[in-house]
């Protein structure tokens, strides 16, 4: 049975195993591809709507995940949208779980999510792989890493103008998006160790599949170099996080998860802002009574299960590092540009934003990490100019 896939897949436990060919297999053929974004998104951003499309991005991994319950997917989060993977039993359910996210997105913000399923044969058939591997995020949460080029192909079949028409899923009632655990609680959060760069890598056409795999694993080297283990760029540290006490800054999750009517939105506010205050109350009390605070350890663990680097044909991460660092890698990057290798995207942010996937409060939860002003999004507009410019010089020799 195929629903057991992914479980049972050989866990990565070191971020650079993902660009060893061998540790992926063939995502089976009777599955199918969930590809979401905001339409628009960077136009959002720029309006300072930031947190709402990344909830909305964020919603639909929560969606599908509430309708997989035990059975674990594939998938990855890319800051206005998400692609993930379902085995067939799944399929319908996932699509008409999405297609009320969409019309949640609409309702309650106004923007508009982009839905569209692709079968693994389609992608197959069109001449592309798809390759899967599982991620070790701590003890409770994997997270699937792709390659093969197929997710690529996928989003261009769905955002495509022409053929986007066979793949797209309508929106629908609001009220039957399940999306339970998806949080988004936190204060943003001034980086670990300085100034927070968002980095989009993307290789260009390579003639054999080693080669782009051997640019990937040579732009985690020089990352590892410039900054230091993986720590010693992590954007989070436990005692820079707070939760949040401003209402408005709730708000997000309230109009997703609140209810349809007002009275029902202000009840579910109350809620989590006086939980909120909580935190702060219980934390002092230990520190009073001489104990160990138990938030520090959950603040600990948040980290633990943060999701900041990702891959899926594209490598995103958010680095903490001074500008210094910062600028050495733009460098390096810039220089496997300009011979050829890979076209990139990045984004400068102050602070660094949370969207929480929280299922059971100390085990199984995953964190996604954001520049606060739109990282991600900002990061990907600055790699299509590259795209452009790449395609203008080409396009003369």
């Amino acid at each position: 049975m195929t629903a057991d896939f992914f479980t049972q897949l050989p866990l990565l436990t070191r971020f650079r195993e993902i660009t060893d060919l061998n540790a992926y297999r063939p995502l089976p053929a009777d599955w199918t591809i969930f590809v979401s974004d905001v339409r628009g998104s960077t136009r959002a951003v720029a309006e300072g709507r930031y947190k709402e499309v990344n909830m909305v991005g964020a919603a639909t991994i929560t969606a599908a995940l509430n309708v997989a319950d035990e059975i674990e997917i594939p998938f990855v989060f890319g800051g206005d949208g998400a692609v993930l993977a379902v085995p067939p039993t799944l399929v319908e359910p996932t699509k008409q779980a999405l297609s009320a996210v969409s019309g949640l997105a609409r309702e309650s913000f106004n923007l508009e999510l982009r839905v569209g399923a692709v079968p693994v044969q389609m992608i197959l058939d069109g001449g592309y792989q798809v390759f899967v591997a599982r991620l070790a995020l701590n003890m409770q949460v994997a997270q699937a890493v792709f390659s093969g080029g197929g997710i690529r192909y996928a989003e261009q079949l769905v955002k495509d103008a022409v053929t986007g028409a066979d793949f797209n899923i309508a929106p629908t009632d609001p009220a039957a998006a399940n999306l339970r655990g998806l949080e988004c609680r936190w204060d943003t959060i001034q980086p670990a160790h300085g100034a927070a760069l968002c980095v989009i890598v993307q290789t260009l056409p390579q003639p054999d599949p080693a080669i782009t795999m051997a640019i990937y694993r040579g732009v985690i080297d020089e990352i590892e170099q410039i900054y230091g283990g993986d720590q010693a760029y992590h954007p989070l540290h436990y005692d820079l996080m707070r939760v949040s006490t401003k209402p408005q800054a709730l708000w997000a999750e309230v109009r997703l998860r609140g209810g349809e009517s007002r009275l029902s939105q202000l009840t579910y506010l109350l809620q989590i802002y006086t939980l909120n205050l909580g935190m702060y109350g219980y934390r002092w009390l230990q520190q009073l009574r001489g104990e160990s605070p138990w938030w520090d350890l959950y603040r600990k663990h948040v980290v633990a299960a943060a999701d900041y680097r990702k891959y899926d044909d594209v490598l995103r991460m958010i680095i903490s590092g001074t500008e210094a660092q910062h600028d050495a890698l733009i460098t390096r990057l810039t220089a496997r540009f300009a011979a050829g290798e890979l076209v990139f995207g990045v984004h400068r942010s102050p602070e660094v934003m949370l969207t929480c996937l929280v299922f059971e409060r100390m085990e199984r939860q995953i964190h996604f990490v954001d520049g606060a002003d739109g990282g991600f999004t900002l990061a990907a507009q600055d790699l299509k100019q590259r795209q452009q410019q790449y395609t203008v010089v080409n396009s003369r020799e």
